[in-house]
């Protein structure tokens, strides 16, 4: 008893003594031995008569309490897969698990070193946890603590009384509390085996109850949430997260974490613990996640969560192919066990076919939506007939075509529904059973109602994977409203331009404000011409000018508006609007006046007389409809917007230009063209002035002489005229003319500084020059 000794053991007085009433020593041990024997014969009566292992441990405890007069007891039992000590009693607290490592505290030491320990003063001992005592108020005096040992020897938990109630603890009381312990461990451990058994079966039994429920489920989205709850639950874990590998991007993927709003996460197949596991198809189970180099702790940080332990297993089919991971994190009172390992696989290997199936049910069934959200969003109406000829179904489109309800078309004979004029339909089913190969009937009258419509029609055979026809398939285009707009625009628009407004709608006919920009240009003398050509001479003339034209126009998607005499009206930005449709505008006109060049040469080659023109751009918005009377309409803008560009039009012979463009347009434009700021003015019949510009990109060295150098005069002229410095912007125009005698707006303003040099005009004077002219 030398260990006691170390241990705080108070060792027992020497000498001879005599027995309670006088008796000899001798008999007072005999009767000692006969009340030991006695008790624990007693001992062993009681366990007999418990089945559970609760049971046996609060009669034990309350047998070793009473016995040794102590104020609280309890029974520690080692659980050799979390290498710790639990116990289910605590004399004097409620019932409850308590568990910490088994090589902890008074206990710790005792149940590994195998050595009994009597402690006369537990704050003395640094053995001894205060914590506990901090905690509940408890104040611990003196404890005893022994081992519980097998008949073979084996330790498997310890036994420990607290607060002798009168005096300290004893060699005696260390040797009955051995002996009671001792006797009490074949029903500890009967108990103990049998409870173990009765919780392997428990499992056993609600795993084949939860994998039965769970592989009943079909949908994906639900069997992953069922899944992941119950492999949760199984292991007492905090989170689980199944993971099914996408193939066709790499990606491990799963719709459900537990713990987390419903989302859907993806990362590559062999990134972090699940997809190691993935790739390699083995088992991981980590004890402490932030010590393996594996482990991401971003999520941990964005979330909040902390992980603790890690287990995660493949899936594999029944092919032996890995189709995902099962993950769970945090197993509630320590690491995953190798049980929990071999559990969650055997739980992974029979709900993996029920994934594989709810897989393909959800696939198939992804595919099933599509087809019926691509039929129903089809413009065309879709029928399918069985190969009795009974309608089967019909999408949307069909039903608004034929105009018929649902109930009134599905599971009726084709016959009793295409009837009269429409037996057609029937005559095209039995030529592609003949032939066995698709119908078209293009542009086909079909009777709906009293009204008729006409429908580009295609019968196709419906046939089984063995090819046997199993049916047919009838899609119908109703073409009625396309054909009158057709008919419609095709008078005064480009044809690419008509095919666009027939694809959204004749609603763009209806009267609209849009921004578009406004093309106007006239012959220059046409009249002169008209005289010398004659009326033949003329239209021949205008023919091919107008063709030339309106190929420039069309090659930008511009909108030819109307012919005006000898005039063109177009515009850019209806019925079909583009980005840059101001610079589709302006390069029109250059392309205009390039072929407009090009055409004259060819003439004065031929011998006859050239054409000249002049061209007005405006941009602003418009009133774009179709206007007229009921019998003759026309697509067609107005507003004050097309009357400037008619304005600037007719300026061009005032400045000797070719192509002039309102400010409004000049600053809508991306590209980078040769302008000049020409002047403010105010058209006849509006009172806000207006700076206009000239482009000049078409001409060349012939036609302009030294233009950019004239650009440059012509520019710090313009300045040094708004200033008032006649003398000064004279100078500068008179060297643009002299760069370019053929400049009139050069000479314009010239005669201008010399007038307002002898006029000055009032003090308000900006510059803005009024037209007196249209």
């Amino acid at each position: 008893m030398n260990d006691m000794a170390k241990g705080g053991v108070v060792p027992g007085g020497g000498g001879r003594q005599r027995g309670q009433g006088g008796l000899p020593r001798a008999a007072s041990g005999a009767q000692s031995r006969l009340r030991m024997a006695e008790l624990l014969l007693e001992v062993s009566r009681r366990m007999a008569a418990y089945d559970t292992l609760d049971e046996i441990l609060t009669a034990l405890v309350e047998v070793t309490t009473e016995e040794l007069e102590a104020e609280r007891g309890t029974l520690f039992l080692n659980d050799p897969e979390t290498n710790e000590l639990f116990s289910r009693v605590a004399q004097g607290e409620t019932q409850r698990e308590i568990r910490f490592l088994n090589s902890s505290g008074i206990a710790g030491h005792v149940f590994t070193t195998g050595e009994p320990l009597m402690i006369a003063d537990a704050y003395a001992d640094q053995r001894f946890n205060r914590a506990i005592d901090e905690q509940t108020g408890f104040v611990t005096r003196n404890i005893l603590c022994v081992p519980i040992r097998t008949f073979k020897g084996e330790i498997i938990g310890v036994s420990q009384t607290l607060n002798k109630q009168r005096g300290q603890f004893t060699r005696k009381d260390l040797e009955l509390l051995a002996a009671l312990t001792t006797q009490g461990t074949l029903a500890l451990q009967s108990a103990r085996f049998l409870e173990s058994m009765q919780k392997v079966r428990r499992q056993e039994m609600e795993f084949i109850d939860v994998v039965s429920e769970v592989t009943a489920d079909i949908k994906l989205g639900s069997l992953l949430q069922r899944v992941m709850g119950e492999a949760t639950r199984l292991l007492s874990a905090e989170r689980s997260t199944l993971f099914l590998n996408d193939e066709k991007t790499g990606e491990l993927w799963s719709e459900v974490g537990q713990g987390l709003d419903s989302l859907q996460i993806r990362l590559p197949n062999t990134a972090g613990i699940a997809g190691a596991v993935f790739s390699s198809g083995k088992t991981i189970n980590i004890p402490y996640a932030y010590a393996d180099l594996r482990f991401n702790p971003a999520f941990d940080k964005r979330t909040g969560f902390f992980t603790r332990s890690i287990l995660c297993v493949p899936i594999v089919n029944k092919h032996g192919k890995t189709i995902g991971v099962t993950q769970v994190l945090n197993k509630r009172g320590g690491p995953f066990s190798l049980e929990d390992e071999s559990r969650l696989r055997a739980f992974t290997a029979q709900i993996s076919i029920a994934l594989e199936n709810a897989k393909l049910f959800a696939d198939v069934q992804q595919m099933k939506n599509y087809n019926e959200a691509m039929l129903e969003s089809m413009s065309n109406g879709v029928i399918t007939l069985d190969g009795q000829e009974k309608i089967v179904t019909c999408n949307a489109a069909g039903l608004r075509i034929l105009r018929a309800e649902a109930a009134q078309l599905l599971g009726r004979p084709a016959a009793e529904f295409f009837t009269g004029p429409n037996t057609w339909v029937l005559d095209k089913l039995r030529l592609v059973e003949e032939n066995h190969v698709a119908e078209h009937f293009m542009d086909a009258p079909l009777i709906v109602g009293e009204d008729t419509i006409s429908v580009n029609f295609n019968v196709q055979p419906l046939l089984s994977v063995e090819k046997k026809r199993i049916g047919w398939m009838l899609m119908l285009e109703d073409i009625s409203s396309e054909k009158r707009l057709k008919a419609t625009m095709s008078r005064y628009m480009d044809p690419g331009i008509a095919d666009q407004m027939v694809a959204n709608g004749a609603e763009m006919l209806g009267g609209k404000n849009v921004n578009a920009t406004v093309l106007f240009s006239d012959v220059r003398s046409f009249t002169t011409i008209t005289e010398q050509l004659g009326a033949q001479g003329t239209v021949a003339l205008l023919n091919e000018y107008f063709t030339m034209m309106v190929d420039c126009i069309q090659r930008e998607a511009g909108m030819l508006d109307k012919f005006i005499g000898d005039a063109i009206m177009a515009a850019f930005g209806i019925p079909v609007a583009h980005e840059d449709d101001p610079d589709r505008a302006v390069r029109t006109a250059i392309a205009m006046m390039a072929e407009l060049r090009a055409w004259n040469v060819q003439r004065v080659r031929d011998g006859k007389l050239t054409v000249d023109i002049g061209i007005g751009l405006n941009t602003d918005q418009v009133v774009s409809g179709n206007i007229g009377s009921k019998k003759r309409m026309d697509y067609t803008i107005i507003g004050d917007g097309v009357n400037l560009a008619a304005r600037l039009e007719s300026a061009c012979k005032q400045y000797g230009a070719h192509i002039l463009i309102s400010e409004f347009t000049y600053r809508a434009l991306r590209g980078t063209y040769r302008t000049r700021e020409l002047d403010i003015v105010v058209v006849q019949g509006k009172t806000r002035p207006v700076a206009i510009y000239e482009v000049l990109d078409y001409h060349t060295e012939d036609s302009y002489p030294n233009l950019i150098d004239a650009m440059g005069l012509f520019r710090n002229g313009i300045i040094n005229y708004r200033q008032r410095k006649w003398a000064a912007a004279r100078k500068l125009f008179e060297e643009v003319l002299a760069l370019n005698p053929g400049d009139k707006a050069a000479a314009l303003y010239i005669e201008r500084c010399l007038r307002l040099a002898a006029e000055p005009p009032p003090d308000h004077w900006d510059g803005t020059y009024v037209m007196q002219s249209k």
